[in-house]
Protein backbone atom coordinates (compact mmCIF):
# COMPACT_ATOMS: atom_id res chain seq x y z
CA UNK A 1 0.00 0.00 0.00
CA UNK A 2 1.14 3.36 -0.86
CA UNK A 3 -0.64 6.23 1.32
CA UNK A 4 0.94 9.74 2.25
CA UNK A 5 -0.43 11.54 5.21
CA UNK A 6 -0.52 15.45 4.20
CA UNK A 7 -2.34 19.17 4.70
CA UNK A 8 -3.44 20.32 1.70
CA UNK A 9 -3.51 24.02 3.13
CA UNK A 10 0.31 23.13 3.66
CA UNK A 11 2.60 25.12 1.22
CA UNK A 12 5.96 22.54 2.68
CA UNK A 13 3.29 19.68 2.01
CA UNK A 14 2.39 20.78 -1.60
CA UNK A 15 5.70 21.36 -2.89
CA UNK A 16 6.69 17.61 -1.83
CA UNK A 17 3.62 15.84 -3.28
CA UNK A 18 4.65 17.60 -6.20
CA UNK A 19 8.40 16.70 -6.17
CA UNK A 20 6.95 13.07 -5.14
CA UNK A 21 6.17 13.37 -8.50
CA UNK A 22 3.18 11.46 -10.28
CA UNK A 23 1.05 9.98 -7.59
CA UNK A 24 -1.28 8.20 -9.90
CA UNK A 25 -1.32 4.94 -6.97
CA UNK A 26 -1.15 6.65 -4.04
CA UNK A 27 -4.08 7.02 -1.74
CA UNK A 28 -3.68 10.98 -0.48
CA UNK A 29 -4.85 11.86 2.87
CA UNK A 30 -5.63 15.73 4.12
CA UNK A 31 -5.45 14.67 8.26
CA UNK A 32 -7.42 18.11 8.15
CA UNK A 33 -10.15 16.77 6.52
CA UNK A 34 -10.52 13.68 7.44
CA UNK A 35 -8.71 13.10 10.63
CA UNK A 36 -6.72 10.09 11.39
CA UNK A 37 -7.70 7.37 13.47
CA UNK A 38 -6.34 5.14 16.09
CA UNK A 39 -5.65 2.11 14.18
CA UNK A 40 -3.87 4.66 11.30
CA UNK A 41 -1.88 6.17 14.30
CA UNK A 42 -0.56 3.21 15.68
CA UNK A 43 0.21 1.48 12.21
CA UNK A 44 2.40 4.69 11.59
CA UNK A 45 3.80 3.86 15.33
CA UNK A 46 4.55 0.02 14.39
CA UNK A 47 6.80 1.51 11.18
CA UNK A 48 8.33 4.37 12.92
CA UNK A 49 9.50 2.44 16.21
CA UNK A 50 7.92 5.33 18.66
CA UNK A 51 5.56 7.88 18.83
CA UNK A 52 7.55 10.80 19.63
CA UNK A 53 9.21 10.25 15.81
CA UNK A 54 5.95 11.09 14.56
CA UNK A 55 5.41 14.25 16.82
CA UNK A 56 5.97 17.75 15.24
CA UNK A 57 7.79 20.06 18.08
CA UNK A 58 7.15 23.13 15.57
CA UNK A 59 3.31 23.09 16.10
CA UNK A 60 2.57 26.16 17.71
CA UNK A 61 -0.12 23.92 19.66
CA UNK A 62 3.31 22.46 21.25
CA UNK A 63 4.44 26.45 23.14
CA UNK A 64 0.75 27.84 23.07
CA UNK A 65 -0.40 24.36 25.60
CA UNK A 66 3.22 24.57 27.40
CA UNK A 67 4.06 21.31 26.51
CA UNK A 68 7.48 22.51 25.71
CA UNK A 69 7.90 22.82 29.52
CA UNK A 70 6.98 19.15 30.19
CA UNK A 71 8.17 15.04 29.77
CA UNK A 72 6.23 13.46 27.58
CA UNK A 73 5.77 9.38 27.11
CA UNK A 74 4.97 7.96 24.27
CA UNK A 75 1.04 8.05 25.25
CA UNK A 76 1.17 11.23 25.47
CA UNK A 77 2.54 11.70 21.88
CA UNK A 78 0.03 9.19 20.69
CA UNK A 79 -2.44 11.41 22.45
CA UNK A 80 -2.03 14.62 21.33
CA UNK A 81 -1.35 13.32 17.14
CA UNK A 82 -5.44 11.82 17.68
CA UNK A 83 -6.37 15.09 19.44
CA UNK A 84 -5.03 17.65 16.48
CA UNK A 85 -3.52 17.25 12.92
CA UNK A 86 -0.96 19.76 13.48
CA UNK A 87 0.82 17.33 15.95
CA UNK A 88 1.71 15.03 13.44
CA UNK A 89 4.99 15.39 11.50
CA UNK A 90 4.61 16.10 7.57
CA UNK A 91 3.95 14.78 5.37
CA UNK A 92 4.11 11.08 6.35
CA UNK A 93 4.14 8.63 3.39
CA UNK A 94 3.93 5.00 3.27
CA UNK A 95 5.32 2.96 1.18
CA UNK A 96 5.18 -0.96 0.92
CA UNK A 97 6.10 -1.38 4.75
CA UNK A 98 8.19 1.48 4.95
CA UNK A 99 7.52 4.62 6.40
CA UNK A 100 8.90 8.49 5.66
CA UNK A 101 8.26 11.01 8.10
CA UNK A 102 8.62 14.85 7.42
CA UNK A 103 9.96 17.08 4.65
CA UNK A 104 13.96 16.79 5.00
CA UNK A 105 15.56 16.55 1.91
CA UNK A 106 16.92 13.10 2.14
CA UNK A 107 13.59 12.14 3.75
CA UNK A 108 11.83 13.23 0.76
CA UNK A 109 14.43 12.03 -1.61
CA UNK A 110 14.49 8.27 -0.10
CA UNK A 111 10.78 8.40 -0.13
CA UNK A 112 10.05 9.50 -4.23
CA UNK A 113 12.67 6.37 -4.48
CA UNK A 114 10.81 3.67 -2.40
CA UNK A 115 7.29 5.36 -4.54
CA UNK A 116 9.09 4.98 -7.90
CA UNK A 117 11.10 2.00 -7.68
Amino acid sequence: MKKIYHLSSCDTCKRILNELGPLDSVVLQDIKTEPLTSRQVEEMHQLAGSYQALFSKRARLFREKGLHEKQLSEADYKALILEHYTFLKRPVLLCDGQIFIGNAKKVVEAGKQALHS
